[in-house]
Order: structure tokens, then sequence, then C-alpha cells
């Protein structure tokens, strides 16, 4: 009987023995692709209405294969909200984002490829659930510490 109770006591003290490894170990909430591309784009938008300024603030979660965030038209100053899907790809990955106006009126939709510090690809405008226009866009990450490019019309700061 005695083997089986120095057996028994060990098996009761095996996870808490086992469980002190993660004490003070740092399991960080972000990837590396995250922490690399999650952040603030600018660029222009090229379609049947000319060039138009956007702003693109973007979180993706690479794991749960979503991304998040709020693309401004800098023209017209209207934000709509952005989510969708990503997918990983070598060097970077895809979006596919649904763009909603008040967070219930589908607008538009973001279909692009995120590469390094770019993001590139067409924004088609959605009307009674078909796309419509389309504007190429191209976006550039903005740098952490650099403020965005204010929008149109907006004042601009006199410096002394």
């Amino acid at each position: 009987m005695r083997p089986v109770r120095a057996l028994a006591a060990a098996l009761l003290l095996l996870p808490p023995v086992l469980s002190g490894c993660a004490f003070g170990a740092y399991i960080s909430p972000l990837t590396p692709l995250e922490r690399a591309v999650n952040g603030t784009y600018e660029g222009i938008g090229v379609g049947g209405t000319g060039r138009v300024p956007y702003r693109l603030t973007l979180t993706v979660q690479e794991r749960e294969g979503r991304a998040t965030g709020v693309i401004t038209n800098l023209e017209s100053r209207k934000a709509y909200a952005a989510s969708g899907t990503f997918k990983r790809s070598a060097t970077g990955g895809a979006l596919e984002l649904g763009l909603f106006e008040n967070g219930d009126k589908h607008r538009g939709n973001l279909h692009a490829t995120l590469t390094g510090t770019k993001i590139s690809g067409v924004l088609r405008t959605v009307l009674l659930g078909r796309e419509l226009l389309g504007y190429t866009i191209e976006l550039n990450q903005v740098p952490e510490g650099v403020p965005p490019t204010p929008p149109a019309g907006a004042p601009v700061p006199a410096t002394p």
C-alpha cells in the first residue's frame, strides 16, 4: 500500500509544481505581425469622382483572422466602421472589410492586401446591397509619433 500512497501524493503535488513554471512568464497578447501592422494608414483613393484622401485606423487580430478599424474620408469628413477578415500570407495578408455608417448602414467594401507598411486594393461603394463605384486605394502606414494629416478644411495651427 505504501507505493500506492507515495504515487498518489506525487500525483497530487504535480499540478501545483508544474503550474509554478508559468508564474512570472510573460505571454504577449500581440503577435509580431500585429505589432507591425496595427496603426494608422493614410493615402489616396482614385476613382470616378477623382482623388479622395483617406485615413484608416487598423487593428488586426491574426490568431482570430479578424480585422477592425475606422476609415475616414478626409475630404467629406465621413467616418465608417470597418470590420471583416484578415488572411495571413508570407508578406503580410489580405483584408476583406465591410464599411458601415452609423454602425448599421452597409456603405462599402474594402478588398485589399497588406504588405509591409502599405495597404493597396479597391474600395467599392455599396448601394442596395450591390457594389458600385470603385476606388483604387493606396495607403501608407503613418509612423508612431508623427501626427496624422488634418482633414481637408481643418484650421492649420499657426506656429509663432
